[in-house]
């Protein structure tokens, strides 16, 4: 394999990892009589924490060694959704609703602390930014990840093998109820992040969309 290649192969692994890590996920429950192997969790977490190493390599070799590719520029950013909407969906599934807490009428009832409403929220994110680029660059203009959502991609592939491991302990266990908080915080934080990381976006879109609706405007006759 040549040096020019090697970027794009990460890419193209974090995509079968991402694959391996839902299947992972796919054995396993969250439930008091019948819990799942302990390995399910740590193999996942170690899975998504391979796949996000992954992710912080392919962009820096390509710019390190000068070898950006269409390719790469197409199928970082897919790689990257996949893994992490993945993720969000997986974590908001029955797999992680905690029975009891249902059963207790209580408001907090995912073990995973993510929720559909928050699935909706970060998928509408990135469609949202996903449009504004795609129509953005057909008029040649440069619309490249900023900073902050450069920010919110590094928290989510933090939080998201943390949430894995606190939910491994079971913050539902006596004693560990702190660990719920923490798992909250956590999760909250990155749906406000990932909202906000998605504003420049609209803030740029509206400055284009400006002048082209002055453009067209009909003067009086």
């Amino acid at each position: 394999m040549q040096r020019k290649d090697i970027p794009n192969a990460l890419t193209l692994a974090r995509l079968v990892l991402a694959a391996a890590f839902f299947v992972v996920l796919n054995f396993f429950r969250f439930a008091d009589q019948a819990p799942s192997a302990p390995w399910v969790l740590a193999a996942a977490t170690a899975l998504f924490a391979l796949a996000a190493i992954t992710d912080a390599l392919d962009g820096h070799l390509a710019r390190k060694w000068h070898v950006e590719s269409v390719f790469g520029r197409i199928v970082d950013p897919f790689a990257d959704k996949i893994l992490v909407l993945g993720a969000v969906i997986y974590l908001a599934s029955p797999r992680f609703l905690d029975h009891a807490a249902v059963e207790a009428g209580a408001v907090r009832t995912m073990v995973s602390g993510v929720y559909p409403w928050m699935v909706v929220v970060v998928l509408a994110r990135e469609l949202l930014v996903t449009s504004i680029r795609g129509v953005a660059e057909r008029q040649g203009i440069d619309f490249s990840a900023k900073k902050l959502g450069k920010w919110k991609m590094i928290l989510q592939s933090l939080v998201v093998p943390v949430v894995l491991i606190i939910v491994a302990i079971d913050p539902t266990r006596d004693g560990w109820a702190w660990l719920g908080w923490v798992r909250d915080v956590l999760v909250y934080a990155t749906v406000v992040v990932t909202v906000l990381s998605g504003l420049p976006y609209v803030a740029g879109a509206m400055k284009v969309m400006k002048p082209a609706a002055a453009g067209t405007t009909d003067e009086p006759g």
